[in-house]
C-alpha cells in the first residue's frame, strides 16, 4: 500500500472529514462564488434582454432601459460584494427589486421570477452548506 492511499484510510482523515460535513476545502468560498456567479449571469442576462424587450415586447422607454440597465449594475456590483455580511441581504432586495420592475414591463417580472427562483435555490444551498 503506498502513502497517500495509507493516509487516505487513517482516522485522521475521518475526523477531518466530520468537520467539513460539506466535503468542501472552503465552503464559505464556494458558496461566494455561487452567489456571485448567479448575479453575474443575472447582470449579464439584464444587459442581454434589452434589445429583445425593445422589439418584441411593445414599448420599453428610456426610462425603462435605465432601470434595466441599472438592475444590470447593481448585480454585477454586489457580485463583487459577497464577502461583505450584508451582500446576501442586497442580493435578496435585488431580486424583488427586479420583480417590481415588472410594473414597467411584465418580461422583467418574467425575468424577475426565474431569478428570484436562483437566488432561492441559491440560498437554500447556503443555508445547507454553512448552517
Amino acid at each position: 500500500m503506498t502513502e497517500p492511499e495509507e493516509n487516505a484510510m487513517s482516522p485522521e482523515g475521518e475526523a477531518g472529514a466530520a468537520t467539513r460535513p460539506s466535503g468542501l476545502r472552503n465552503p464559505e468560498a464556494a458558496v461566494r462564488g455561487l452567489g456571485a456567479g448567479t448575479l453575474a449571469l443575472e447582470a449579464i442576462v439584464l444587459l442581454l434582454a434589452i434589445q429583445p424587450i425593445r422589439i418584441l415586447g411593445g414599448h420599453l422607454s428610456g426610462w425603462g432601459i435605465g432601470l434595466v440597465v441599472a438592475l444590470a449594475v447593481i448585480a454585477a456590483a454586489l457580485a463583487g460584494c459577497m464577502r461583505r455580511s450584508w451582500g446576501w441581504t442586497a442580493g435578496t432586495v435585488l431580486q424583488v427589486l427586479l420583480l417590481a420592475s415588472g410594473m414597467v414591463q411584465w418580461s422583467l417580472a418574467a425575468l424577475g421570477v426565474i431569478f428570484g427562483l436562483a437566488w432561492a435555490y441559491a440560498t437554500y444551498v447556503r443555508k445547507s452548506i454553512l448552517g
